[in-house]
């Protein structure tokens, strides 16, 4: 008879990987983050949609309620960090970044969550990026009476990522490259075009074979390098 499964490799409490390939992760209400407490004023309705159904994935869509404008509000895709292996479009910090985001700009936020690492490697999240582009132009989305009879302003669709989630919005630009539309010409293939007007980083994470300016300093209590080099 075979031993136990036992753990591999454990990210502080929250990501666990075991020796049979299996791999554990700890909910944002079980992880001791320190999580803001959601504020929503009600000035923001929201929902969740099922963008890839093969795949399972979802995403949530943030609009600011009904104002005088008669103008199509703009889109902001926002990704969520994580280091590519954690989080989600529920968690706390996420959900109340887009919930200030919606209200702030007046704008219809879409918060798409991206299949993680280790189970899923790079490019996946990626991938499932453009995905979300792709989503945006198609008929469940511009059919959506939810979203009001107005509908999106397309020609206004700007990209934000937080931490690992600035790494995609980079990526996802250079796979868009100077024409600043998903086409057909990357590692998958989609089958519309979603003009983007722009790309915003906040601290994005990256890292390779040499180290960043940043990695050369004090490392961080929480993140440090042997844990990020993992």
């Amino acid at each position: 008879m075979g031993s136990l499964p036992h753990i591999v490799e454990d990210c502080m409490g929250v990501l666990q990987v075991f020796s049979d390939g299996t791999v554990h992760r700890r909910h944002a209400v079980d992880i001791d983050f320190p999580f803001r407490p959601v504020v929503d004023d009600a000035s923001v309705a929201f929902k969740d949609v099922v963008y890839d159904k093969k795949l399972g994935l979802s995403l949530r869509l943030y609009k600011p309620k009904p104002s005088n404008s008669v103008s199509k509000p703009p889109v902001v895709v926002y990704f969520h960090g994580g280091g590519f292996c954690v989080g989600s479009r529920l968690w706390p910090n996420c959900h109340n970044c887009c919930l200030r985001l919606a209200s702030g700009l007046k704008a219809v936020v879409v918060s798409p969550d991206y299949r993680l690492a280790p189970e899923h490697k790079l490019p996946a999240a990626v991938d499932d990026a453009a995905r979300a582009l792709e989503w945006l132009a198609g008929d469940d989305c511009l059919g959506d009476a939810w979203l009001g009879h107005e509908g999106l302003d397309l020609d206004r669709v700007f990209v934000l990522g937080d931490s690992s989630g600035g790494n995609m919005a980079h990526h996802l630009a250079v796979r868009l490259g100077s024409a600043g539309s998903v086409n057909a010409a990357t590692s998958t293939p989609v089958r519309v075009r979603v003009p983007v007007r722009g790309f915003v980083l906040l601290a994005p994470f990256f890292g390779g074979v040499v180290r960043t300016k940043s990695e050369e300093g004090p490392s961080e209590a929480l993140l440090n390098l042997e844990i990020l080099d993992r």
